[in-house]
């Protein structure tokens, strides 16, 4: 029994070390699967809202099929002359500049400097960033911008007389050809007018975790183009 205790407590140390690198691992997937569920049912849930609105339209013209890629977060700067973050995915793993990036949440940013092993993606609450966007509930289309607060949007260019209402949900409008259509980027929290002024300034609190996500999707290229979708949503059929 004494010479055969080292050679027992070697292997019972080999299966602890190596149920625990399956449990880490199994663990990592699991959490990967999570977030793809949790981005693809936002998209069925807003449509969902919707579906009194241009149902045909929309149905034949949205894409819920994508290639995506999951990155983690390396490194976040949230300073108010930038707010960014890096993700460990590159152009060796085909990311590309412009890329739209997600969390279980919503739409965080896009991807704006790629390395071969790592990325830098613009924040949408970046002051530097625009997004196309509209109110989930009345398609009002607009554009979502980044300001000096770090968790809100503006949406600029809103007439006083707009149909918009606290709690709307806003999502992207897939114009501009960045961003697919009908992805949360957040819900209005407040609505002002300035005395004598021509717009309203309307807030937005961004659905996604925006600078505090760990792991973020990466939305791969659509498989057709914008035209062919214009086609495909004018065809009777």
């Amino acid at each position: 029994m004494v010479v055969n205790a080292p050679v027992d407590a070697g292997a019972a140390i080999a299966r602890g070390v190596s149920s625990r690198t399956h449990l880490l691992s199994e663990n990592e997937r699991l959490k990967a699967e999570n977030l793809m569920l949790s981005t693809r049912s936002q998209r069925y849930a807003s449509l969902e809202r919707e579906n009194e609105r241009l149902r045909g339209l929309l149905d034949s013209s949205v894409i819920f099929d994508q290639d995506v890629i999951v990155a983690d977060v390396l490194a976040i700067e949230t300073s108010p002359s930038a707010r960014q973050i890096v993700v460990d995915k590159g152009s060796n793993q085909g990311v590309y500049v412009g890329q739209p990036l997600l969390d279980a949440f919503g739409v965080i940013g896009q991807i704006s400097h790629v390395g071969p092993f790592s990325a830098t993606a613009l924040l949408i609450t970046d002051t530097r960033h625009a997004l196309p966007v509209l109110i989930n509930r009345n398609g009002l289309r607009t554009i979502a911008v980044g300001v000096e607060r770090a968790d809100e949007l503006h949406l600029s260019f809103v007439s006083t007389n707009a149909d918009i209402k606290l709690g709307d949900l806003v999502v992207t409008s897939g114009l501009g050809q960045r961003f697919p259509a009908g992805y949360p980027v957040g819900s209005i929290k407040d609505i002002s007018v300035e005395p004598g002024s021509s717009f309203t300034t309307v807030v937005v609190e961004p659905s996604a975790k925006v600078g505090r996500s760990r792991q973020v999707l990466l939305l791969g290229p659509r498989p057709n183009s914008f035209e062919d979708e214009r086609v495909s949503a004018l065809d009777p059929r």
